[in-house]
């Protein structure tokens, strides 16, 4: 299924540390607060205190990674606009004109978008491009399965560099016109269910729109059998340049020790195969929030995560993503500052139940 390059660095990928959660819970439960009450704040410190393989955890230098791709399966008039928006966006990231940008700003995050499968190039963007878009899977295949392994590697590499650049969290983000219909084939496979269930407007179709795409996934799940025991496959087929791109972002986190943030639909659809690579790797998985996408809640469930946030966004871009930062920055800060029971000067809370 995997090559040897592949499979080697996944089987890295270990268990979070005990040691260092459990540390960060005695901390936590040290703090001069009700026991627990800053609930999922407290458990995503401890879990990145897993991650980190220490308790005394650091978040302040992040990252967005954006994969930016075109589909093939545009052709067939399954979204408003075309791969020249793609394009639009991608430089527009640079001159802080997408939302995105604005929001990474404003939070400290340096935003890094790759070319991994534009349809065009562009000034500035990152050039690590598989293909000038995949091929309409309507008709064939999206991509060669040499492809879709390439663009893991391309995700778990961009992970390695950050790493070794001090980068401490990453959050994940897409571009490309086409890409909830890739990841609603996805999904359909992976969770056994059928395409109508899982795919939505998108970028605003209307319900004739909203038809077609349904009927074009299912003609294409018809026509290409992928094989949901295969990732690889599923993506070779169904998939887009950027799904398999940020899957091996999602890899690359366990295998380095970054934690890595879910952003929308199309972002836990490529941490859905990632966990299907390779399970170990859920771990290291942050959810932000539950998008306004009728398969989102569902990909969470299958993921095991549970959402920070509920504000029906499906922008993409990693604009989820990026929003949960200032909550764990505020989280860090709690944990790092806070007064202890004895400095405050009144008696510990303790576990009754």
């Amino acid at each position: 299924m995997l090559n040897e390059k592949l499979m080697n660095e996944i089987s890295r990928i270990r268990p979070l540390d005990g040691t260092a959660m459990e540390e960060s819970r005695l901390h936590w439960d040290g703090i001069a607060k009700p026991l627990g009450s800053l609930g999922k704040l407290e458990k995503a410190v401890t879990q990145i205190a897993g991650i980190q393989r220490n308790a005394n955890i650091c978040i302040e230098k992040k990252a967005l990674i954006i994969m930016c791709a075109d589909n093939g399966v545009v052709e067939e008039g399954i979204s408003q606009s075309g791969p020249e928006v793609t394009a639009a966006v991608a430089e527009n990231f640079y001159d802080e004109k997408s939302c995105v940008a604005i929001m990474c700003r404003k939070c400290g995050t340096d935003l890094f978008p790759i070319d991994i499968g534009m349809a065009t190039d562009t000034p500035r963007t990152e050039k690590h491009k598989v293909a000038y878009g995949t091929r309409n899977f309507a008709k064939e295949p999206a991509m060669t399965r040499e492809q879709a392994i390439m663009a893991i590697e391309t995700g778990m590499e961009k992970i390695r560099e950050l790493k070794q650049r001090g980068y401490q969290i990453i959050a994940t983000g897409e571009m490309g016109i086409g890409n909830t219909t890739t990841s609603s084939a996805i999904t359909a496979v992976f969770l056994g269910v059928p395409a109508e269930t899982v795919t939505g407007r998108g970028a605003g179709l209307s319900t004739e729109g909203l038809s077609r795409k349904v009927q074009v996934i299912q003609k294409a799940l018809k026509l290409h059998h992928p094989d949901p025991s295969d990732p690889i496959d599923v993506l070779a087929k169904v998939g887009g340049f950027d799904i398999a791109g940020l899957a091996g972002v999602f890899l690359g986190g366990a295998v380095y020790g970054v934690p890595v943030v879910i952003d929308g639909v199309i972002s836990a659809a490529a941490a859905l195969t990632a966990l299907r690579i390779a399970p170990g790797c859920g771990a290291y998985m942050m959810a932000s929030h539950v998008s306004g996408e009728p398969a989102s809640s569902m990909l969470l469930d299958a993921l095991g995560k549970s959402p920070f946030l509920t504000c029906d966004m499906r922008l993409g871009e990693g604009s989820g993503a990026v929003a949960l930062f200032p909550l764990l920055d505020f989280a860090s800060e709690i944990y790092h500052k806070m007064a202890s029971f004895p400095d405050a000067g009144f008696e510990q809370y303790e576990h009754l139940e």
